[in-house]
């Protein structure tokens, strides 16, 4: 199965290249387990979605350390069928989902939200999940949306997306968790999304 993900961080100052350097340097724990291409558009990383969801996480809370207004936008994909087959991003979680019923999958993400570990950086995320190529595609989304109302991190819904707020840590968890648990575990599953930190809006 082929994982990954294209990042990119955007700050909204003159400043962007001490804020992208300092969202950069939270990756390197990160790259002997991802591989990691950037050019003048994107980061690629690819890899087990255990330590890529970290990576993004990380990459983003550090940026938003700072006190600029930052966002990110990322497109998380798995099992996409144009794409190879790839032995590092293998994941117990989804081959463990395969055999679990909805519910069981719901239980299984609460109680991954409720264990993450606090980054101490508040955030705002809007995503929507796509189950491709799937029949009954849409009892997996509206199981999602449940996990999420439930989450502790959800915020609204808002036409076409679901907005979450919280802790760096509980909201990045909450996104994995609705990339692994909902959808076939072997089939085409995309994430978009979109967070943000420190914006003027809020204040």
């Amino acid at each position: 199965m082929f994982i990954g993900a294209q990042v990119s961080l955007y700050p909204m100052t003159s400043d962007f290249v001490d804020v992208i350097m300092t969202g950069l340097k939270a990756l390197t724990p990160y790259k002997q387990d991802l591989r990691i291409e950037t050019d003048d558009m994107s980061t690629l990383m690819v890899g087990a979605p255990e330590p890529l969801l970290d990576a993004i996480r990380d990459l983003f809370s550090e940026a938003a350390r700072r006190p600029e207004h930052v966002t990110m936008h990322v497109t998380l994909s798995r099992g996409c069928p144009g794409e190879p087959d790839d032995p590092t991003c293998h994941c117990e979680a989804l081959a463990t989902a395969q055999s679990l019923g909805l519910e069981e999958r719901k239980a299984l993400a609460l109680d991954a939200v409720q264990a993450a570990p606090e980054k101490g950086v508040s955030i705002d995320v809007q995503f929507s999940l796509y189950v491709l190529g799937q029949d009954g595609h849409m009892d997996e989304i509206y199981g999602c949306i449940d996990f999420l109302k439930q989450s502790g991190t959800f915020l609204r819904a808002k036409n076409f997306c679901t907005r979450l707020r919280g802790d760096a840590g509980a909201v990045f968890e909450t996104l994995r968790q609705a990339f692994l648990r909902f959808g076939p575990a072997e089939g085409h599953v995309t994430i978009d999304l979109t967070a943000s930190a420190n914006s003027p809006s809020l204040r």
